[in-house]
């Protein structure tokens, strides 16, 4: 037996489907059952479900549904203290959603792993976005673009139907393809993985190379890990001065953009920044900034987050990270999922004042 795929045909979102239509506020799954009949004999079926949703671009926002949309992500390796990369049971990823939810967050970056599609499922369930990333490779060979382009088509088929997943990250921070702004055969892969996905799947944004240095892109995507909130808001408060630092600063101690690629009208997202590592003495560990205590920690948080909130020079964020993990102490949660400080506290500062759907008026700060 072959695989077969059923296409329907779909006349687009109108008026009278606005109801059914799936976003984090109204994650609405319509349920699908396929029955195949023989004659008057049904001889198989098998039930599943869909959604009614769109994902795009226009000029320097993130559409969802027709409708500017402001991304509020958190990034999520997918570890656990006993298990590691495999969740200790099917609740532990019923859970990781739920909490990234409970924090305020519309989104999550899901950083170097292709999750348990169980996982995803509860995504779509709840309503939290999600951002796919392939593993990236050690270094770059031609075996390792074999490998990579094989890995990466299949799991963009394995997730392709998932309502939840608004955009598709092949590469990481040139991980694999250290030589960009030298070797056009890196250049000439992230542009190949760029195209490969969007041929795979025209209906989504991809960022051929989160984080700097970008060929082929959708988002415009920055890792700035400034710890005083008045650089961000200075950096990103207009398009104007986004602009000035994409041409004039690397946040990241990279370029921005590669020779040869224009970065107009491109949505741009501070897809890494904060990191602030709660370290004690009885609990030492590492971070991009740090802090002793709870309330510092809430404090810190509350102004990077303020600050974003008030820029109109980018199209959302993704907050330095969800859990710690390993060594690195700059989770909102503890590796066992506790809570650092009382959630709603958090989700108070990740929500801010600035609605998700309301990017044509100024943010209130």
């Amino acid at each position: 037996m072959g695989d077969v795929r059923i296409v329907f045909s779909d006349p687009g979102i109108d008026d009278y489907r606005n109801h059914l239509l799936w976003s984090p506020s109204h994650p609405t799954l319509i349920e699908a059952e396929v029955e195949l009949w023989r004659g008057d004999e049904r001889i198989d079926a098998v039930w599943s479900y869909t959604a009614l949703r769109s994902f795009g671009v226009n000029g320097n926002r993130f559409m969802l549904n027709g409708r500017p949309y402001f991304l509020k992500m958190a990034l999520d390796q997918g570890y656990w203290p006993e298990t590691l990369m495999a969740p200790p049971d099917v609740d532990a990823l019923r859970r990781d959603v739920e909490l990234a939810l409970e924090l305020g967050f519309n989104g999550v970056r899901k950083h170097q792993k292709l999750e348990d599609p169980r996982w995803l499922f509860f995504c779509d369930l709840f309503g939290l976005l999600v951002w796919a990333e392939m593993p990236s490779p050690y270094r770059f060979s031609p075996k390792a673009v074999q490998r990579l382009v094989s890995e990466w088509t299949e799991a963009i088929r394995r997730d392709i139907s998932h309502p939840c997943i608004c955009a598709w990250v092949p590469l990481n921070e040139s991980w694999g393809v250290p030589d960009l702004p030298t070797n056009p055969a890196h250049r000439d892969y992230v542009r190949s993985l760029y195209h490969l996905t969007k041929t795979l799947d025209p209906t989504r944004p991809v960022i051929g190379n989160d984080g700097w240095e970008h060929v082929a892109t959708d988002f415009i995507t920055i890792h700035d890990y400034a710890s005083n909130p008045a650089v961000l808001r200075e950096r990103y408060a207009t398009p104007e001065s986004s602009a000035l630092v994409l041409e004039r600063q690397q946040p990241g101690g990279r370029p921005l953009v590669v020779s040869g690629f224009t970065p107009n009208e491109h949505p741009l997202i501070v897809s890494e920044f904060g990191g602030i590592a709660l370290i004690t003495d009885r609990k030492p560990g590492w971070g991009y900034s740090r802090v002793n205590d709870t309330e510092d920690l809430v404090v810190a948080y509350e102004g990077l987050l303020r600050a974003l909130h008030a820029c109109r020079g980018i199209a959302g964020f993704c907050y330095t990270q969800l859990t710690d993990t390993f060594q690195e102490k700059n989770g909102l949660l503890n590796a066992d999922r506790s809570p650092k400080a009382a959630p709603e506290r958090f989700a108070e500062a990740t929500r801010g004042k600035r609605k998700a759907v309301a990017m044509d008026v100024d943010p209130e700060v």
